[in-house]
């Protein structure tokens, strides 16, 4: 009996250490941002989210720095300073070579909140100055309760002292996502009739309709400039030309193998599109910034 009471409490006592230690590292586990606005709490409703994140992507859009905003319950057993550098190494927030990241960071448990800034933006935003900002424009509003305003209007001063800082440009060839959107839909709809018409009228005679519709569709209805219409055109003809002429469609049926005609995600076309495939350009940290609570 008591061998029995004895050998329940053991298994017991290791099952809830085990517990114990799995909250552990799901409190210090460093999320790495795959966003603008990552909150692990809920605090910000969908809207609140979506808003900051527009608002985030126009600035990084006309300047070129990136700002981030990182909610999470806790820090601890970490401190929010050494949890911030993890961060800030981890996803590197901030241009490569120009360092012009910052990280707002919220432990909402733990009533600490912290911005974490890039080398160089070091010069603008020193740590004095990120001082004030936790404690004369952030955590007034989080003291009651306005946790969606308090990031907002931090959000708002930060982007004006990067503002009046000299860095180099953003680069030109971040397209708007409509016209990603419109660039890869007029491209796969124009191989899709492609090969679809060189079954009817024969290869070269389907790859130019193919090419000349698709240019057509980019001006006409998606507003593209003349440029990337004729680039389409011309990969839509060169693509749809080269695969079928590989293969063989008598029969009814094709044979050949697939080799060669890979496709990898990435069109060329304006870098990443979507709030779900952004990331850092290589910023560095060195642990420049401040912390505060309320």
């Amino acid at each position: 009996m008591l061998s029995s009471i004895f050998f329940r409490t053991r298994y017991g006592l290791g099952f809830f250490l085990l517990l114990c230690c799995m909250q552990a590292w799901a409190v210090v586990g460093v999320p790495e941002l795959s966003r603008r606005v990552t909150d692990l709490t809920s605090t910000l409703s969908a809207e609140q989210v979506v808003a900051l994140e527009d608002k985030l992507a126009a600035f990084e859009a006309q300047k070129g720095s990136q700002i981030a905003v990182l909610i999470v319950p806790s820090t601890q057993p970490k401190d929010i300073a050494e949890f911030g550098i993890e961060v800030a190494d981890l996803s590197q927030i901030g241009r490569k070579g120009v360092d012009d990241g910052v990280i707002m960071i919220v432990a909402k448990d733990d009533r600490k909140l912290r911005l974490e800034v890039g080398y160089g933006l070091e010069g603008v935003i020193p740590d004095a100055v990120a001082k004030r900002v936790i404690e004369e424009t952030i955590t007034p509003y989080f003291k009651v309760g306005d946790y969606a305003g308090g990031i907002d209007a931090g959000v708002i001063r930060l982007m004006k002292l990067i503002e009046g800082e000299v860095l180099p440009p953003p680069p030109e060839n971040q397209g708007d996502p409509q016209d990603e959107a419109a660039f890869m839909m007029t491209l796969f709809g124009g191989l899709i009739a492609g090969f679809v018409l060189s079954l009817i009228v024969g290869r070269l005679i389907g790859s130019m309709l193919a090419g000349l519709g698709s240019g057509m569709v980019a001006v006409l209805f998606f507003g593209l400039t003349l440029w990337l219409a004729l680039f389409i055109g011309i990969m839509v003809f060169a693509i749809v030309g080269l695969l079928v002429g590989g293969r063989d469609w008598s029969g009814g049926g094709y044979g050949g193998s697939r080799s060669g005609s890979s496709w990898s995600g990435d069109s060329g076309f304006g870098g990443s599109s979507g709030g779900s495939s952004w990331s850092g350009g290589g910023g560095d940290f060195g642990g420049g910034g401040a912390s505060g609570s309320w």
